[in-house]
């Protein structure tokens, strides 16, 4: 591959994972609205809001550090998604691997945490200590996933992975050979997406929105941005480790948008966890559940 076709592709990646992380947001909002018994936002609202955002005059800018941390946040993202194949496209996935994106999507959270820290809001800094937990009660489960699936394939590779599986057909999915596998990284990456019912760091009736209580203007834009990444990524993740992956885009969107609404409008019917109990539970079944898987792939 030449330069510039490689450039082509890195310029891609990240704005089809922005548009389609789009329909993921006014998929799920029209979800929750079924649920409530609600209307739904109309077809573009995601784009309004976006617009609305960063169109408002920003009232608080703490200084450099506090930019710098939502540039991280949607940053790590953007890297993220050229370690991340998609059909016609592989980036970066065959000099990255899954190493590396393991240390790219705990920048967004580190990132949130780096800017909000410089707001000295008590109501901030509540949220963030919740995010870097919630971070470390998913990252065990996920990293028990990801060396289990390495292992299984002898590879890092998320584009040999998926051609692995797209060679033995839906029996050769990581979701058939890895059931337990599958069932803790879906648990991980549901915590991951930091919504119902793992949204203990926003709780707006305790702590005002927590890490969003001094974001106004670009600085929510930019978090509402990082949203629609957090969940393309998430679906298209598992789609790679456990459901083959897409030959073309007619197989692989339906895979995508499917890994992040079943679950989520599953989680949309139980109240929000505390932040014990997001930690008792992810540390429980999602772990225990990649203990036994792992152990079945290393016989």
């Amino acid at each position: 591959m030449s330069w510039q076709e490689l450039l082509l592709e890195l310029t891609l990646m990240p704005l089809l994972a922005f548009v389609i992380g789009l329909a993921m947001v006014l998929m799920m909002r029209r979800i929750a609205a079924q649920i409530q018994r609600r209307v739904g936002p109309p077809l573009l609202q995601p784009i309004y809001d976006i617009v609305k955002l960063y169109s408002k005059q920003t009232q608080i800018s703490h200084g450099f550090i506090h930019e710098l941390g939502i540039m991280m946040a949607v940053g790590g993202y953007i890297a993220a998604e050229a370690l991340l194949p998609v059909p016609g496209m592989d980036g970066l996935a065959d000099k990255g691997g899954l190493i590396t994106l393991i240390y790219f999507l705990m920048v967004p959270t580190l990132g949130m945490a780096l800017g909000v820290g410089q707001c000295a809001n008590p109501n901030g800094s509540i949220g963030i200590s919740r995010a870097l937990t919630a971070m470390l009660a998913y990252d065990i489960p996920f990293v028990i996933v990801v060396f289990g699936v390495a292992f299984h394939y002898q590879t890092t590779n998320l584009a040999e992975i998926a051609a692995i599986q797209q060679a033995h057909g839906v029996s050769g999915w990581g979701m058939m050979e890895m059931p337990l596998l599958a069932l803790a990284a879906l648990f991980a990456l549901q915590g991951m997406m930091g919504k119902q019912p793992f949204e203990v760091y926003i709780a707006p009736a305790e702590i005002a929105t927590g890490p969003m209580v001094e974001m106004s203007g670009k600085f929510m834009g930019g978090l509402f941005v990082m949203q629609s990444f957090q969940y393309y990524t998430a679906g298209v993740l598992y789609t790679i480790l456990f459901l083959g992956g897409g030959e073309n885009w007619l197989t692989f969107l339906p895979k995508i948008f499917a890994v992040v609404a079943i679950p989520m409008t599953i989680a949309m019917l139980f109240p929000r966890f505390r932040t014990e109990d997001l930690v008792r539970l992810m540390w429980k079944w999602p772990v225990m559940a990649g203990l036994l898987g792992l152990a079945f792939v290393m016989n």
